[in-house]
């Protein structure tokens, strides 16, 4: 079978890429199933039909596609789309060894900063690989390993917000500061970028002094923690065990490497001799030097380095590479600002005509003929003279029109800090350029047509005029250069950095938000998340965390009013919908709670959060079997979905099958160990089972995974003090009453618990505090009334067992007998 053509294979190649770039998936499958046929044995064609298989959700198809070369590690977009299959097929040790066995393809991969409107990395790097490890681990119930890697690509990568979710929900306890700041790696590549786009000319010609060097820009790096206390040290990356340099030194490394020439061993940070790059060097460095000579051959720099610091000679043009030779037979190099370029007027022009000296004076530059474009081999102006020149003047036409460069330079006048731009302009975009010369004795020569021999040896004959489209460069001042290119240079490298920076500190408060509220800090939670700006933080995720916040808080009011935005801004969103729904049945908004449920089923009726609503509604109606029957749906459709399998169980406590409660409850946490609520729910149900022990057991462990939640603490209490332990279910109640002040149940069960610790005093403290909250309840003047009685305050406590009476007649035995046993305690004490 003969090999297939080169030219189809990239033409393929470039249809599947433009087509999964327009989201046409099943256009890209069918070309990627035509290049794999080209090429079955050739990973690339694996990895692009695999790809194609996993954005269409065809997880067993990738899987298949991307195993010979993915399980093996040889190739890393196939090991990336077969692990991504494997976490979606639950096969995670076989993506964690794939992506194990790849990782010298991608553990020195840094694609930060390099995916733009006209460029893109289809490959992915080393924070997005770690991100997916860490998924695998986690999903693998293997939390240490996962925590490892989510925080090696966050370190890599501070934007990687999946990772830092992972952190969050696995509980981890992480400093703000540590994550969202900027790293090296984003600093050679944003001083890398900005440097390619720099003019040639501008850089050479740039005083230290007036441009942004890479040591001021670096100062926030400077001001970070020192590496070696820091655990999100950037200085050495520990990923599984191995220790590596930093990777944006790598990333920076590679850059250098991809470009033809190979000069000598390569350092992270280049900072180039004078000597030889022939270009003076202020503070800045990581890669200035690399746009200098971006695209030249090796030889270029060898005739760079022979090329003196001084001003060229003569107006410069394009140089034009000997072809077959990689020679580089352009004219003079950048002329470099310097203390020793501008010299005296009075220098003669004996001494600026000498070969051996390198420098000149203006008087000199500006005085030389038509003599001076040419060009020798080593790109150095040949030996100028006076009777050169004098034979140049005289040796032309006599009837030709003067030449307007020749007129232009009897006109000018030198001045010591003045040069030409011809001269200080080579790469500047906003420099004119002049135009290849066109020849005027030689018929048929076409205008484009560039004779080496002119060049090389300089045999133009004096007869020819260059013609420039009758524009000659005018002389330009060096600082109006300066001012024109060098300021928007300044200026756009600091707006990058600061738009970094302000993305960073945006980062910092969504990220710290969303930490507090994963470990149910609320009130810190809303503080962070109402510090963003109004345009960030009237956003549906913002506000779906406020929600949460507020529902957490058991604020319900505040939540629905939250929820209610988030539908008014995006009718859509499904995300969070079930903590709404929930919360409309705390609230008992049947009919809210009914439409929601119709809305939601109507956008998405496979989406578990919709089956979540309608359970809900059937619940709010005391019909458990059909809220049962939903919530099973949603575990059908999501067997991840922790919430369904809790809300199953509540219902199954609700019919009183406590055996299918617990079966439910820990198929929760099966899928996420940190739901509190199925914990809770676990402590319900020994609690009513009477397996005390076992109930405070778990509800101290939803207690420690949400240390705010009074309820829980709440239930400790009343456990305790079942377990006839008073003492330590009166620290429990204190507790509660601290994290829910205006709560009356918590202070009243606390006044009860000292009541019964013959503590009359402390209980009447607590009482009368619960009497402006709850001034109506029958409990509370009973209580009173106890509490007086044992104070031997007759009068007292009479008045509010008579308010009890009133409020609840129904209880009026119990209230009576309190009544008659205080008059017998008073006939015993008459007696």
């Amino acid at each position: 079978m003969p090999p297939p053509n080169p030219h189809i294979i990239s033409q393929l190649r470039q249809l599947i890429y433009y087509h999964l770039d327009c989201n046409l998936l099943r256009n890209a499958l069918f070309l990627a199933g035509r290049l794999h046929a080209y090429e079955p044995r050739s990973s690339e064609a694996a990895y692009l039909l695999a790809l194609c298989h996993l954005r269409l959700g065809q997880l067993k198809a990738a899987y298949d596609s991307s195993r010979s070369s993915g399980s093996r590690g040889t190739h890393l977009g196939c090991s990336y789309v077969f692990a991504q299959a494997c976490l979606g097929l639950e096969r995670y040790v076989e993506g964690v060894t794939a992506v194990d066995r790849s990782k010298g393809l991608w553990s020195a991969r840094n694609s930060w900063g390099k995916h733009t409107e006209t460029r893109r990395e289809h490959l992915p790097d080393a924070a997005v690989v770690l991100c997916l490890q860490g998924k695998l681990w986690q999903a693998h119930c293997d939390t240490n390993k996962a925590i490892e890697c989510y925080a090696e690509a966050l370190k890599l990568n501070p934007f990687m917000w999946d990772a830092f979710l992972g952190l969050c929900d696995l509980g981890v306890n992480v400093r703000m500061p540590n994550i969202f700041k900027m790293t090296p790696e984003m600093m050679s590549v944003l001083s890398s970028s900005t440097n390619e786009e720099t003019p040639l000319g501008i850089l050479d010609e740039s005083p230290p002094s007036n441009a942004l060097s890479q040591s001021q820009v670096n100062v926030n790096i400077a001001n970070q923690p020192p590496s070696s206390n820091d655990p999100f040290s950037i200085s050495k990356n520990r990923i599984n065990g191995d220790v590596r340099n930093n990777a944006g030194s790598l990333a920076l490394f590679e850059k250098f490497n991809t470009k033809k020439n190979n000069v000598a061993p390569i350092e992270p940070i280049i900072r180039p001799d004078t000597q030889i790059f022939d270009t003076p060097t202020g503070p800045t460095g990581g890669g200035l030097e690399d746009s200098i000579f971006s695209g030249k051959e090796i030889s270029g720099r060898a005739a760079a380095a022979s090329i003196s610091i001084e001003p060229s000679l003569a107006p410069l043009r394009k140089g034009r590479t000997l072809p077959g030779l990689g020679m580089n037979f352009s004219i003079d190099a950048p002329p470099k600002m310097g203390t020793s370029i501008v010299r005296s007027k009075s220098r003669s022009k004996g001494d600026s005509g000498d070969q051996d000296n390198p420098t000149m004076s203006r008087s000199s530059t500006t005085s030389n003929g038509a003599s001076d474009l040419k060009r020798t081999v080593s790109g150095r102006a040949p030996q100028a003279t006076a009777n050169s020149r004098a034979e140049a003047d005289t040796s032309n036409d006599p009837g030709a029109p003067q030449r307007r460069s020749q007129r232009l330079f009897n006109h000018v006048r030198t001045q010591s800090g003045r040069f030409a731009s011809s001269t200080g302009s080579i790469g500047a975009k906003e420099g004119r350029e002049l135009k290849k010369t066109k020849a005027t004795g030689t018929k048929g020569r076409s205008a484009n047509t560039f004779n080496v021999g002119r060049v090389v040896s300089g045999n133009r004959k004096h007869g020819e005029q260059m013609d420039t489209d009758g524009k000659e460069q005018r002389p330009i001042a060096h600082s109006g250069i300066h001012a024109a290119a060098q300021k928007p240079m300044v200026n756009e490298r600091v707006k990058e950095f600061e738009g970094l920076q302000q993305l960073l500190d945006l980062f910092m408060k969504l990220g710290s938000g969303y930490f507090a509220l994963s470990h149910y800090q609320c009130q810190n939670a809303l503080r962070c998340f109402n510090s963003i700006s109004p345009n960030q933080r009237d956003t549906p995720w913002v506000l779906a965390q406020i929600g949460r916040a507020y529902y957490e808080q058991a604020s319900y009011l505040e939540a629905e009013k939250t929820f209610i935005r988030i539908k008014t801004m995006a009718p859509s969103r499904l995300e969070d919908m079930e903590v709404y729904s929930t919360t409309l049945w705390h609230l008992k908004s049947d009919i809210d709670l009914a439409f929601l449920a119709h809305e939601i089923i109507d956008i998405d009726r496979n989406s578990p959060q919709a089956w979540c609503a309608v359970g809900n509604s059937f619940s709010l109606q005391r019909d458990h079997d059909q809220a049962l029957k939903c919530f099973k749906r949603a575990t059908q459709l999501d067997p991840k979905f922790a919430y369904a399998f809790t809300l199953q169980g509540h219902e199954h406590v609700a019919n009183e099958e406590y055996d299918k409660a617990l079966s439910a409850y820990r198929s929760s946490i099966a899928a996420e160990t940190r739901h509190y609520n199925a914990w809770y729910g676990l402590g319900t149900v020994f609690e009513k089972q009477g397996k005390y022990a076992f109930a405070e057991q778990h509800y101290r462990t939803a207690a420690s995974i949400n240390p705010t939640n009074a309820v829980l603490v709440c239930c400790i209490g009343m456990v305790l003090e079942k377990l006839k332990n008073p003492k330590a279910a009166l620290i429990q109640y204190s507790r509660a009453c601290e994290l829910s002040e205006k709560s009356a149940l918590w202070r009243f069960k606390k006044a009860r618990v000292l009541m019964t610790l013959q503590e009359p005093e402390r209980a009447l403290v607590e009482l009368r505090v619960l009497k402006d909250i709850a001034p109506d309840e029958a409990n509370v003047h009973f209580l009173l009334g106890r509490a007086y009685k044992q104070l031997r305050q007759k009068g007292s406590a009479i008045r509010h067992f008579t308010m009890a009476l009133n409020l609840d007649p129904k209880a009026s035995q119990y209230i009576k007998e309190a009544m008659e046993q205080m008059e017998d305690e008073d006939e015993d004490e008459d007696m």
